[in-house]
């Protein structure tokens, strides 16, 4: 063979090898998108469902919103299911095995210590006992519900796309499931089910006088702003008989100090706002709801936007028409307008987790004192199934009152007293709200409600509006201080019972025809008792959605939406004004050119803010440098304290700077003075470093959106980018109704006036499905962010599903 005859031969197989290459890769990619595609959610056709006693249809609008219209609520539980399943199956799994603590075994040891938080719960054994203890009806419609979810699923030609990527199987959904969703929602809004802040409140307790601990963890009256009651009394400085920082040996700072305070300078806490007016404050006569949840955000929104349309004769027309959001793993629809009726809610931020002194017997470790003598402490083994390795196995320890999950100041075990560890707490009566007619009979079912206390605001056609607590758990309590451990051994301590509806506090038609809520104080004396302190908002949010809402005599949809989406820092107006007169005297460069960048102040948390972001940093730094000597005291004897107070012991950093003691300033400084100094210093420094310097630092820089898919960090950075929402700048911060940061803030935004639903606003992030192929994927998002109105009520029909009754 010549040399030209082997060339041509070599290059004949290199063409080969070549094409055989790029057939397999197409044959991959082909493969991959009929795997991807065939996971997609049926838009179209007809399907037969099994149980249904009629026909059920299933419409799609330009954003996703689904419309389910049928004979009965029931035949609308199943297809609602069906949908879920169907759009945001992997998103329902997480929640319940988020909750049950199961997630390893789905996604590998990475979420091995949420389970070991969470599975010290037994919530899985919770919400079993709580589905079976449900009346029939509700057991019924949490059945078919069930049963459209494994329908749907089932429906799928492939598996959901996050399966395949995980090489894992979906398993089937069980009808106690939809209360470990409801268990989810406890977590999330009531810190975990871990109750750190008495804990650590406790450790303050036992390094510091009693009389600073409750100067530090002072309210702050200056931003509250309560529905009822007076406003709390200003704190009072405590004296050097009381303590002086000059007369102690100095407490070694830590390099974990910062991180201890951090949580309480800039910590995302789950909340809301919402928002109601009167009749007589808007042109149609019905009065007017807002609400914005406030949570952590994701690929895709944890809200699905719903319309339900089926016979009811109380309803007008003889036809109930619901329009809001579901939530996927459940049946109903948590916030929305019913045409006579729209409901909203905020976290309460109550006091609804106790720590119990576990007092064991010297003689027997396995007994604990209670009050008719001694009980034994219940063992359980829980194996934790973690993908690819040997299971877990989590001992927990569980008393009469709650798992031991602590340990007191001194030592003593401390079992966790928690209204989500009860099967009490649970069921799915939030479904009545849909046929509530008015604003007194909504306020009636609230204290049924099956679910994490929340404020909840009702409006309605009449006009009215009203205020109360939903949620069938208030723990009634004797013989204890409920923001310290306590011993409950004693006869008639600890929680006696539940609070009666007569005792839950409630406001009906104000005088001025207006209501607001923030997660902040809403009530004082004896109903602040029964509710308790379990953090609330420091006030400042409420207060300016109460002056906002006082600042106009009418309203629309539109003025509510404006509202939510205010962004003025009059929080921060104070600190601009300390800020330019701490720097008044410097002839420091870096302190000059900071004092000039914030000299002119917009007032406003917006993206390319730079005063803003600078006074937000100072403000920050100073309240660091304030708290840091009473913290660095407490983490010398508690080296895991981390600091329990709300929006960084405002109140007590804001008296402290005002009568500037000097036996409470860190002996560090030679007066409070050069402690503001050095703050700034701090910010010139850090923020200066960066490229562009000082005067490139927009707000929009740090506060980014942030939305991402919970399997998008695992997957190459260019492959998580394409089901992550884009990464963009977003104005907004904690202390001002439009709350954001990234990855958390409003998880919608609704507007509405019951019986006027087609003039209501609906936003939301994320997006309908959570399949990058579908066309909802992200759908309204782009609004959502730039606050652009989208409607509450579904656009025209895009797509059309119908479940029919499957023939024998």
């Amino acid at each position: 063979m010549t040399t030209t005859s082997r060339g041509k031969f070599r290059w004949r197989i290199l063409r080969g090898l070549l094409l055989v290459l790029l057939v397999l890769l197409l044959a991959a990619f082909l493969t991959g998108w009929y795997l991807l595609a065939g996971s997609r959610a049926q838009l179209d056709g007809t399907r037969q469902a099994a149980g249904l006693t009629a026909p059920v249809s299933l419409d799609r609008d330009a954003l996703g919103t689904v419309t389910l219209v049928g004979k009965s609520r029931t035949d609308l539980s199943y297809a609602l299911g069906y949908v879920h399943a169907q759009e945001r199956f992997f998103a329902m799994d997480l929640m319940r095995r988020m909750s049950a603590g199961e997630l390893s075994a789905l996604v590998g040891p990475a979420a091995l210590k949420v389970d070991l938080d969470h599975r010290r719960h037994r919530l899985r054994a919770v919400a079993e006992a709580a589905y079976a203890q449900l009346p029939p009806q509700q057991r019924h419609e949490l059945d078919r519900y069930r049963d459209g979810v494994n329908a749907g699923l089932a429906d799928l030609r492939v598996r959901p796309w996050e399966y395949l990527l995980l090489g894992s199987q979906p398993q089937p959904w069980r009808s106690e499931d939809s209360m470990l969703v409801i268990a989810a929602m406890y977590l999330d809004l009531n810190s975990d089910g871990r109750n750190e802040r008495e804990l650590r409140m406790a450790q303050m307790r036992a390094v510091l006088p009693g009389a600073l601990v409750d100067f530090l963890l002072a309210p702050d009256p200056d931003w509250e702003a309560p529905l009822s009651g007076r406003l709390s009394r200003p704190p009072v400085v405590p004296g050097a008989d009381v303590f002086d920082l000059h007369r102690l040996p100095a407490a070694a700072a830590s390099a974990s100090l910062v991180a201890a305070l951090a949580p309480a300078l800039d910590a995302a806490r789950p909340g809301s706002n919402n928002f109601a007016v009167a009749g007589a404050l808007t042109g149609s006569g019905a009065a007017m709801l807002a609400n914005d949840m406030h949570l952590g955000l994701r690929v895709p929104n944890i809200w699905f936007r719903t319309r339900l349309r089926y016979p009811d004769p109380t309803a007008p027309g003889g036809q109930r028409d619901v329009n809001g959001v579901s939530l996927p793993g459940t049946p109903a629809i948590v916030v929305g307008s019913n045409g006579q009726i729209a409901w909203g809610f905020t976290n309460s931020y109550g006091d609804w987790q106790d720590w119990v002194r576990v007092l064991r017997d010297p003689a027997d470790a396995s007994r604990y004192k209670v009050p008719e003598g001694w009980a034994r402490v219940e063992s359980h083994d829980e194996h934790i199934r973690v993908k690819g390795q040997p299971d877990t196995i989590l001992k927990v320890e569980d008393t009469r009152w709650g798992p031991i999950m602590g340990q007191d100041a001194d030592g003593t075990p401390l079992a966790l007293a928690w209204i989500g560890g009860r099967p009490h707490g649970y069921n799915v009566e939030l479904m009545q709200l849909e046929r509530a007619t008015d604003v007194a009979a909504a306020l009636a079912l609230a204290p049924r409600l099956g679910m994490p206390p929340q404020n909840l605001l009702v409006a309605d056609r009449a006009g009215h509006i009203g205020w109360t607590l939903a949620g069938n758990s208030i723990p009634l309590r004797a013989g204890i201080d409920p923001l310290l451990p306590s011993d409950w051994s004693k006869s008639g301590s600890g929680w006696q019972g539940w609070a009666t509806p007569a005792q839950y506090p409630r406001i009906e038609n104000p005088a001025d025809g207006r209501l607001w809520t923030a997660n902040n104080r809403t009530v004082d004396g004896e109903a602040l008792a029964l509710l308790g302190n379990g953090g609330h908002d420091l006030g400042a949010r409420a207060q300016q959605i109460r002056d906002d809402l006082r600042a106009h005599a009418s309203f629309t949809p539109g003025n509510l939406l404006d509202i939510q989406l205010d962004d003025r820092a009059v929080f921060l107006t104070r600190w601009q004004r300390l800020l330019q007169d701490t720097l008044a005297d410097s002839t420091e460069p870096s302190l000059q050119q900071l004092r000039q960048l914030t000299a002119s102040w917009r007032g406003h948390a917006a993206v390319d803010s730079v005063d803003y972001r600078l006074v937000r940093a100072f403000h920050d730094r100073v309240s660091e440098a304030v708290l840091a000597p009473f913290a660095a005291r407490v983490q010398q004897r508690y080296p895991d304290f981390s600091w329990p107070g709300e929006n960084s012991a405002e109140a007590a950093v804001w008296a402290l700077l005002r009568a500037q003691p000097a036996h409470l300033l860190d002996p560090t400084y030679p007066d409070w003075h050069a402690l503001l100094v050095d703050a700034a210093r701090q910010v010139a420094a850090e923020l200066g470093r960066q490229p562009g310097g000082l005067a490139a630092r927009r707000w929009g820089e740090r506060n980014r959106t942030g939305i991402r898919h919970p399997l998008s960090a695992a997957l190459p950075h260019w492959l998580g980018r394409l089901i992550d929402m884009p990464d963009q700048p977003i104005p907004g911060d904690h202390n001002m109704p439009h709350v954001a940061a990234p990855g958390f803030g409003a998880s919608e935004h609704l507007d509405v006036a019951p019986g006027h639903e087609a003039d209501g606003i609906l936003n939301m992030p994320g997006g309908q499905s959570d399949h990058p192929l579908s066309p909802y994927f992200g759908a309204g998002h782009a609004d959502w962010v730039n606050g652009r109105p989208t409607p509450l009520l579904p656009g025209k029909s895009e797509h059309t599903l119908t479940l029919q009754p499957a023939t024998r």
